[in-house]
């Protein structure tokens, strides 16, 4: 998977399509969404090496710096270079850069650094019941009641991974299931579903990749602000391949082509429908620990995950 391969792939105009297109969810697409909750699964097997091998904000910062090197490149071949944006649109990728970016991946480097990769992955099924929440509340976006039926299924799914399928434990004590990595994953949450609301008014204006690439950028400099005391201390020379792979895959990978691939579905089909595809996350993420890290896989995971991919089916079957 190369950023020229993704590019080529992006839908041009910067203009949202037609309402009828919107609500079709073409097989391409629900392909290129599917990848990318597996690339995103992936995410968090390379975040958790490198959340235990260099402080937080550097690793942020150095996933986001390939990331944007990359993402200017595939701007310049593919659309001629970054737009100049008027004050309403640096607002908006700002917002974007913050919440998506900036505030997202702090949390999602300090979860890693506390709890199992997989378990971490877990939290995603809760992305798409808060965007749709938001979506609903925001955009007045009407659901019907086939995609709650969905959204409720995969809530389902994700109270029973993340419970361990224990839910009168997890009420007996909840500091069972949600210590300091859950909480973080939960702000994670939070600033995903905000992060995915900014992008549709986003691409109002711009395309995927202008509004990919600015986001990266306004994130790289609230990043860079805390890194800049930490980058001197991290022991660069002692770094093997995983460390120098795992930053690769996080900048390349599971920026540039999922956060691409991610803003093509909110254009085509609106923020809820897109961000269902996210309750496939965990179920990657816990399969890629098990083979990549040799973490365990419990049958609630197992029967959580089969509920989330249900959840998906119904929340967009015609």
């Amino acid at each position: 998977m190369t950023q020229s391969s993704t590019a080529a792939a992006v839908i041009a105009p910067p203009s949202p399509p037609p309402a009828s297109e919107q609500a079709t969810l073409r097989p391409t697409l629900a392909g290129k969404l599917v990848l990318t909750a597996m690339f995103w699964g992936g995410t968090f097997i390379a975040g958790r090496v490198l959340a235990q091998a260099m402080p937080l904000m550097s690793a942020a910062f150095c996933r986001f710096l390939v990331a944007a090197v990359l993402l200017v490149l595939v701007a310049k071949k593919f659309e001629g270079g970054l737009p100049r944006l008027n004050r309403s649109q640096l607002a908006t990728t700002a917002f974007l850069g913050f919440t998506g970016i900036f505030l997202y991946n702090l949390c999602f480097f300090g979860a890693l650094a506390r709890i199992p990769a997989g378990r971490t992955a877990l939290f995603v099924s809760l992305n798409p019941i808060m965007t749709a929440l938001a979506a609903s509340l925001v955009f007045h976006e009407r659901l019907g009641l086939r995609r709650w039926a969905g959204i409720a299924v995969a809530m389902l799914g994700a109270m029973v991974v993340i419970t361990r399928g224990d839910f009168a434990g997890t009420l007996h004590d909840f500091r069972q299931s949600f210590g300091a990595g859950e909480m973080l994953m939960s702000l994670a949450v939070l600033s995903w579903a905000a992060y995915t609301l900014g992008s549709r008014k986003a691409m109002e204006t711009l395309s995927p990749i202008a509004a990919t690439t600015y986001a990266t950028l306004w994130g790289l400099a609230f990043l860079s602000l805390g890194a800049a005391g930490e980058i001197v201390s991290v022991p660069w020379a002692s770094f093997g391949w995983k460390i120098w792979l795992s930053i690769l895959y996080l900048g390349a990978i599971g920026t540039v082509v999922g956060f691409i691939w991610y803003y093509q579905g909110i254009r085509a089909v609106g923020p809820s429908r897109t961000a269902i595809f996210t309750n496939l996350v965990p179920a990657f993420g816990v399969l890629l620990g098990a083979l990549l890290l040799g973490e365990s896989i419990l049958a609630s995971m197992l029967i959580g995950g089969a509920l989330s991919a249900i959840g998906v089916s119904l929340t967009n079957r015609k």
